[in-house]
């Protein structure tokens, strides 16, 4: 067990098998009917699909719970609803990547990069400014927000503003995608 608190690479690891885990899961039947139908658990539903949207593995799931609610539920409740579920997926991703995921992805880079120009530009000025504008675009899109957190994450913003960019942007596109699904039904 004393194994486990010095391997060097824990959170990668810890991400690695989390990506081979929902790769397996997505091939199980039943698990992949399971999330296709937690649209028809209402705001519960919605509040999980919120949480699904914020992951690579699951964010095209989570539009398909998004699109169906947006049948019956108005696109600003599933914003708001979805939003809040989405912060708690955030919040996840943000803090494996706090607890030292950045250290060491960044000791990989320093394997890879001996002489040191990721280290010049992500510590050049311009590039500090850039990393939450471009996290938040991210976020607010509907590609999955693993990449946007950690760059956000990057730029050392409080837990607090965090959260409140988190669920400003994510209810936003969730909001937009609800939207989106009404009128390609009209």
């Amino acid at each position: 067990m004393n194994y486990v608190h010095h391997w060097k690479y824990k959170n990668l690891t810890i991400a690695l098998t989390g990506i081979i885990l929902a790769i397996i899961l997505s091939q199980i039947e039943a698990f992949h009917y399971f999330l296709l139908h937690l649209g028809s658990f209402g705001y519960v539903g919605l509040f999980i699909g919120g949480m699904l949207f914020t992951s690579m593995f699951t964010a095209a799931t989570s539009i398909l719970i998004i699109s169906t609610l947006a049948e019956n539920i108005s696109p600003l409740t599933i914003g708001l609803i979805g939003g809040a579920g989405a912060v708690i997926g955030d919040l996840l991703i943000l803090n494996l990547i706090k607890d030292n995921l950045a250290a060491e992805i960044e000791s990989v880079y320093d394997n890879l990069d001996s002489k040191g120009y990721f280290k010049k530009l992500f510590h050049s000025k311009y590039f500090n400014w850039m990393l939450p504008v471009i996290g938040a675009m991210i976020i607010v899109s509907p590609l999955p927000d693993e990449l946007g957190i950690s760059l956000i994450g990057l730029s050392n913003i409080s837990k607090t503003k965090f959260i409140l960019l988190s669920y400003f942007l994510n209810s936003l596109g969730i909001f937009l995608i609800a939207s989106a699904s009404m009128l390609i039904r009209l």
